[in-house]
This record gives C-alpha cells, structure tokens and sequence, in this order.
C-alpha cells in the first residue's frame, strides 16, 4: 500500500515537473522565434530609428519604423480599459466578499464570470456600434473609429478577471483579521478597506497584473473599434493602431513572406513582448514589496 502510494506521488510529481517545463520550453521557442527573425528586421532597419521615429507606415511607398505609435494606441487603450474595469471590479470584489450573503454570492459570481465568456468579436462590434454612437452624442468631434469606445469596452472585457480574482483574495484574509479590526470598534467599511484589503494586496496586483496583460494583448476589439491608423498621440478620440492589431492587418495574407513588411511584425510582437516583461516585472517587484509588508 505505501509503495502503491510512493509511486503515485512520484508520478504525479514526474507530470507536473513536465508541465512545468512545458510551459517554459514553449516560452523560450517563441522568444527564440521572435529574436530570429527580429535580427533579420534589424539588419535592414536601425535600431535607434525603430526606437525614435514617430511614424510606423512600412506598407506605404515613404516607409517608416518608428514602433512608438504602436505602443502609444496599445498604452493608450490599455490605460482606458483600467480606468474603467479597476473602480467597478474593486468595488464589486468587495462586495462579494465582504457584504453580499453566500447564497447572493453563489448565484453573482457565476453570472460575474459569465461575461468573461463573451467572444472578444463580440465586444468589438458592441463599442462600434453601441458605445460609440452613444459617445458621439455626448462628444460631437468622436471619430467614427476611436481609442475611447474601443478602451471603455476592453475595460468592461477586464471586469470579471479582476473582480473575481480580486474577490479571492479578499476572502483568503483569514477571519481573526475582521474580528480583530471589529472588536477595537472599527465599522464594516473601515474593516473591508483599511485592514481586508490591504491583507488581500499581493492577490488583487496579481489580478491587475492578468488584466493588464489581457489588456494589452486584446486584438479584435481594437481592430473592429479603433481603426487602423499608427499614430502616435494619447488622444483618445481620435483613431489608433495597437501592435496586436498591425500583427493581424499584416498577417491576413496581403504581405509577402520575407519581405522586410513582413518581418515587422516579428520586431513589433518582440516590443509587445519586453513591453509585458517589464510591466510583469515592475508589478511582482511592487507585489513582493507589499506582501513583505503584510507579514
């Protein structure tokens, strides 16, 4: 019966070593895919004039490189989409957690991750032909494609992920917390805000880190509400390109394999990913910092 159990427990330990591995051998070969033929993209475009120029037109006769009105759309829409998902998921994070009663929370969280569900086409077509009409009203100078709409419905995509991640950290406070903070006289919010979340930080940055990545990683929102003009501006009423959405336009077919159009979305996908890397890195740091904090 033990040697029955040992080799079980070796097995399963053998299998999730696998996976493990998995997960970062299929890393370091897309890494290794996009340093390839990044180098290529290199060896006929500098370097300094893909960091600095403010252009990005390589399908066009006068071709620019410059990935900065790339990033500028994909920072702009993810920092709409923030904006808008991070007060609302708190807010209903907390309330799950702390206020609504188990039954009430057994029958909204499920409905909560529902809208995760929802295919991202689906929530493009919604900002284009809902959101921005109803922006338009309020906004007269709205363009017809736009960074506002296309990041105020990322933002509603991101909801769920931070709400209910958000409300799983809040309920693995331990209870001794809320009993603590409750018998020196403090109320229920003073409890929820000053002492549950705190305690519950590392988690929620965990969740905001996802979202972020959701964010910037999003494609057919973008591409169906944003347009598919690369400039680079933070004005949000105005039309932009992200890197995802490029990758997709160039992607289709229409570019020739090998071509130096081609090989930009190989040297635009590495900036989307050292992009998320630092941003990633930059959040566990801030993540590990506040739970040394807490303890």
């Amino acid at each position: 019966m033990k040697l029955t159990r040992k080799i079980t427990e070796k097995g399963i330990e053998l299998f999730l070593a696998v996976c493990g591995a998995l997960s970062i051998l299929t890393t370091l070969g897309i890494l290794a895919i996009l340093v390839k033929d990044s180098i290529d993209f290199f060896g006929q475009v500098s370097i300094l004039d893909f960091l600095t120029d403010s252009q990005w037109t390589p399908l066009f006769e006068q071709k620019h490189f410059g990935i900065r009105a790339l990033l500028s759309g994909t920072v702009l829409t993810t920092g709409i989409a923030l904006i808008t998902a991070l007060p609302v998921s708190l807010i209903i994070a907390i309330y799950l957690s702390e206020y609504a009663y188990s039954t009430v929370r057994s029958y909204l969280k499920p409905c909560l991750e529902l809208l995760a569900a929802v295919p991202s086409v689906v929530y493009g077509y919604f900002a284009l032909t809902f959101v921005t009409p109803l922006l338009q009203k309020l906004i007269p100078t709205l363009s017809g494609f736009n960074a506002l709409s296309a990041g105020i419905v990322m933002g509603i995509m991101i909801i769920p992920l931070i709400a209910s991640l958000s409300e799983d950290a809040l309920q693995a406070v331990p209870d001794t917390l809320r009993e603590g903070s409750a018998a020196l006289g403090a109320s229920r919010l003073q409890t929820s805000t000053r002492v549950v979340f705190p305690a519950a930080y590392s988690g929620i940055m965990v969740a905001i880190i996802l979202a972020i990545s959701r964010a910037i990683g999003e494609t057919m929102i973008v591409a169906i509400a944003a347009g598919q003009q690369p400039r680079l501006t933070f004005n949000p009423l105005v039309p932009i390109e992200t890197v995802t959405t490029y990758i997709v336009q160039v992607s289709k077919g229409d570019t020739a394999q090998g071509s130096i159009e081609y090989k930009t979305i190989f040297a635009a996908g590495l900036s989307l990913f050292v992009l998320t890397f630092l941003l990633n890195s930059l959040s566990y740091w801030i993540t590990k910092r506040f739970s040394e904090k807490y303890e």
